[in-house]
């Protein structure tokens, strides 16, 4: 394991033991805020801590281990511990590695998948539609709910555009390192000649994101000012400082309300109106990431934006992110295509681990 990354997780346990120093302290759980905070950072360590007690206590046999191979009675056995404790530690260390990288905050979570036709024509469209029975095939095979939410046939068939959701346990993580231009080389059923052409589809996999139903309002967030209301009421309206304006700080937005005679419900009212309008910016704002999300995955469609060709007449698929070719293309292009994403997230963790490991 690399010298950095152990230096991060032997932290990780002596935080988990100051932890259980501080949880044990009398009158720790008086404060009820900071007690769930101290035991949910102990749970969440825990797990790190066994790990890197399980490591040392491998890595003392496997000195001991080595300490004997010399010894003309007890040589081959300690060559079969070795061999056995070096594979358990790897394990351990790669199971350990895991447990620095930050949680995938989409993970067991639905997500939409949406492809188009790029480049290419009614070939195009043809190959959109084999990526969505890819896709609908593999998804059948893992037990995933797929619901197609909408759908733009070709002129011969296959898609212009197709849009689904699935949903299902290890859905985001198989299909997220899909998003991407789809390049494929085959000759078309419409080709006389015989000739290869080359074509694209566009794939888009978002995250689907938690609905926001409620915004909290902290009243250190708030400026309230109440002023005499104006205009039809009657005397008590107009002599009485019952309107109130609110002004949400970090956002700058005002909202008014002076239509009750009481200054309570006008400022129900108007805290009922400062959150529906945080409540609709944020939910615009994460619109706005989708969609900023969905153009830095699909790119133009072209050809030349490719993160995989999967070309018929060789039999292959290329994935060149990772430099990757399989020589099962039927298997792939049928909905197996497990190896392809388990390369993909492997290289995904191993580049993570890399930063990690950099000096700080």
């Amino acid at each position: 394991m690399n010298a950095a990354l152990k230096q991060r997780l032997l932290a990780l346990a002596e935080r988990h033991e100051e932890l259980d120093r501080l949880l044990a302290e009398p009158g720790a759980s008086s404060d009820a805020a900071r007690w769930r905070a101290l035991t949910r950072e102990h749970a969440r360590l825990a797990p790190v801590a066994a790990g890197m007690a399980a490591l040392a206590s491998a890595e003392r046999e496997q000195e001991h281990a080595r300490a004997l191979l010399d010894d003309a009675e007890l040589g081959a056995l300690a060559r079969e511990d070795l061999t056995r404790l070096d594979i358990a530690i790897a394990a351990r260390e790669a199971e350990l590695e895991l447990a620095l990288l930050p949680p995938d905050p989409h993970a067991g979570g639905a997500l939409y998948l949406e492809i188009r036709a790029g480049t290419g024509g009614d070939e195009a469209a043809l190959f959109a539609g084999d990526l969505a029975r890819m896709y609908l095939r593999h998804a059948e095979r893992r037990g995933w709910r797929v619901e197609i939410l909408s759908s733009n046939p070709g002129e011969h068939g296959g898609y212009k555009e197709l849009v689904a959701r699935v949903e299902g346990a290890g859905a985001w993580r198989a299909l997220r390192y899909e998003s991407g231009t789809h390049r494929v080389q085959r000759v078309p059923a419409t080709e006389a000649q015989g000739r290869i052409h080359t074509s694209a589809a566009t794939v888009a996999v978002l995250p689907e994101l938690a609905e926001i139903e409620q915004i909290e309002l902290r009243e250190a967030d708030l400026k309230v000012d109440t002023f005499r209301a104006s205009g039809a009421g009657g005397q008590h309206v107009n002599k009485t400082d019952s309107a109130i304006r609110i002004t949400h700080l970090p956002s700058g937005i005002v909202v008014e309300c002076q239509d009750e005679r009481s200054q309570h419900k006008n400022r129900a009212r108007a805290l009922a109106l400062l959150q529906a309008r945080l409540l609709d910016r944020e939910r615009s704002a994460q619109a706005a990431q989708q969609a900023a999300v969905r153009k830095l995955q699909v790119g133009s469609g072209d050809r030349s934006q490719r993160i995989r060709t999967y070309n018929f007449p060789q039999g292959r698929v290329t994935d060149h992110r990772i430099n990757l070719t399989l020589y099962r293309l039927q298997d792939v292009i049928e909905g197996d295509f497990g190896e392809l994403s388990d390369a993909l997230l492997r290289a995904d963790v191993a580049e993570q681990l890399q930063h990690l490991a950099q000096p700080a």
